[in-house]
């Protein structure tokens, strides 16, 4: 059984017991677990065999019991249990967004709903209103909801960028260590640093193909595999991630790494400009439509990528901008920007520390930071209202700039700390701290944390509110997505990167891979409206200030350089740009 199978047979579990009113600690157990193990990059059934489950985080000897049980038998006893009580099919209706395990047993108690359809049937005779504690609002919500619900195959089919790249790196570097290997690359969407991936493409030369191929077979990240040909080979990770190595001679290797690079409205408007000029693109090479009469068709073959783009008459397209929104014709007139790369940034300016839900304290991410080679760092711990605990008052705000006036007085030369916040944003765009508190701050990051469901308007305006705000120095993940797990709240972008351009206030795009937050499109809107853009990790600890990686994918994607991205500059140079700095 795969990792991922085990994995939502125990997330089921908890799920059930959640609807069945469990307590709160039991219930998370089993979502920490089922994350474990979904994430786990080795054989849980072979864990299980070895007698070493509990050596996985989050997975004790009651949780190994049921692992085991349920790889010996098919099912998990207090599951079959519940499942008596509860259709299995409730578990589904918990997806819908605003929809928690109370009122689902409620809905299923009160209206017998049991799946996706009877909660549609409920709704559309509008038997949800006269729920207590419903109403008319929630019962719209829900047919909204339904309307946007993605298939669960699909949703379980796609995971977030950080989830895959690693292991496709991690198959990477065996390849390449392999004595018949040649050049290897990662291919498809993972290389664009699109937001989700559905599968890893790789490509690679080999002067043993079957060899090659076997050796990823092989690898103990691979669960199984089909059987290794001369072209490559096929094989699903324990993680239940499809990897697809392509394996060809190296004087097309350019020709395969342009084709399988995508993405496909790319490669459309690439096949369309070479039709034009009588070549037909492939992964096999460039070939001739229409040769001279007794000639054979002359086929272009590439070790190199960029020879493909050269012969089109086009400059060389970074992976990031290889979306189909106008980067054939800017490579043709020569207007292609020169990208922001992570090598650019000079500092990070959203971080969290202890003293509010992060994991390391304010010296630890410094040192951090610093081997980073950055300038500066903002720690921007959570303010009083954000609605999750851990919350800093404005008395342990204000011992905190002491402190961090204190540090940067003892601390090294060539880096510095910024005392600040990340300022939730209530509903009226009301911030929690006072001017006077705001004033003494190097930095004010604001952010919505609450209250997603307001309608656009009052999000709007609840949002240009904190921009106007003469202390507010940058808006955090603007739209409140998380990607594949909620939807971006109702927001007129446009408004507010008109109101952002006008008040001289930044807006950042938050590198939490889970965020990616501004998207490409509302950052190149941003950017283009006059609006600095400051890409950030929103660090929780020391090891996601590698976040920026990502901020930087969206930020490339957007088609920014580094003038257009506010912490590419070194601190003499970016500290005027706060708004603060001028009042």
């Amino acid at each position: 059984m795969r990792n991922a199978e085990i994995a939502a047979q125990i997330r089921e579990l908890g799920v059930l017991y959640e609807i069945d009113g469990a307590d709160r600690f039991r219930v998370l157990a089993y979502k920490e677990a089922a994350k474990t193990i979904q994430d786990s990059p080795v054989s849980v059934q072979q864990l299980s065999v070895d007698g070493r489950l509990t050596e996985l985080p989050n997975v004790g000897k009651t949780m190994a019991q049921k692992i085991e049980t349920l790889l010996e038998t098919g099912s998990i006893p207090s599951a079959d249990k519940l499942k008596q009580k509860f259709p299995a099919s409730l578990v589904s209706v918990t997806r819908v967004p605003g929809l928690g395990a109370k009122k689902v047993r409620r809905l299923h108690d009160e209206l017998g709903v049991s799946d996706l359809d009877s909660l549609r049937a409920a709704a559309e005779q509008g038997e949800i209103r006269e729920m207590k504690g419903f109403g008319a609002k929630v019962e719209e919500k829900v047919l909204a909801q339904l309307e946007t619900l993605s298939d669960e195959g699909d949703e379980a089919e796609r995971r977030i960028l950080s989830k895959v790249l690693p292991v496709a790196q991690e198959l990477v570097e065996a390849i390449e260590a392999h004595p018949s290997s040649g050049k290897v690359a990662i291919t498809g969407s993972a290389r664009r640093w699109g937001e989700t991936c559905k599968d890893i493409d790789l490509i690679a030369t080999s002067d043993d193909p079957r060899a090659l191929g076997k050796a990823l077979a092989e690898h103990e990240l691979v669960a199984q595999a089909s059987s290794a040909g001369g072209k490559g080979t096929s094989v699903l990770t324990h993680t239940g991630v499809k990897v697809d190595l392509r394996i060809t001679p190296e004087e097309t290797f350019g020709n395969l790494l342009q084709h399988f690079t995508g993405s496909m409205e790319h490669n459309v408007q690439l096949r369309e400009r070479a039709l034009k000029r009588g070549l037909s693109v492939s992964e096999h090479g460039v070939t001739e439509t229409e040769p001279k009469k007794g000639r054979k068709a002359k086929v272009y073959r590439y070790e190199d990528e960029a020879d493909v783009y050269e012969l089109l008459g086009l400059d060389y397209i970074e992976p990031e901008l290889r979306q189909g929104r106008g980067e054939i014709e800017a490579a043709e007139s020569g207007e292609l920007p020169e990208l922001v790369t992570v090598a650019d940034m000079k500092g990070d300016l959203h971080s969290h520390t202890t003293l509010s839900d992060g994991r390391n304290s304010v010296d630890e991410m410094a040192q951090a930071a610093r081997k980073r080679g950055y300038g500066y760092l903002a720690i921007t711990d959570h303010s009083s209202s954000h609605g999750f605990g851990d919350h800093v008052t404005p008395q342990r705000l204000a011992k905190r700039i002491e402190e961090i006036a204190k540090w940067n007085d003892g601390g090294p030369k060539g880096f510095r700390l910024l005392s600040g916040s990340e300022v939730n944003v209530g509903t009226n765009g009301e911030l929690d701290y006072s001017d006077e508190l705001l004033s003494e701050l190097d930095w004010v990051i604001a952010s919505v944390h609450t209250s997603f469901g307001i309608s656009e308007k009052a999000m709007t305006e609840r949002v240009v509110a904190a921009i106007e705000h003469p202390l507010v120095d940058c808006i955090g993940h603007l739209t409140g997505r998380l990607l594949l797990r909620r939807e971006p709240y109702a927001i007129d972008i446009e408004r507010v990167v008109e109101a952002a351009a006008a008040n001289g206030t930044m807006i950042e795009i938050n590198g939490n891979p889970n965020r990616r937050d501004l998207n490409e499109g509302h950052a190149r809107l941003a950017a283009e409206a006059g609006v600095m853009i400051c890409c950030n990790t929103d660090a929780h600890g020391v090891d996601t200030l590698e976040n920026m990686a990502y901020a930087v994918a969206t930020a490339r994607r957007a088609w920014l350089t580094k003038k257009q991205v506010a912490n590419a500059r070194v601190w003499r140079s970016f500290a005027p740009l706060r708004k603060r700095h001028n009042a």
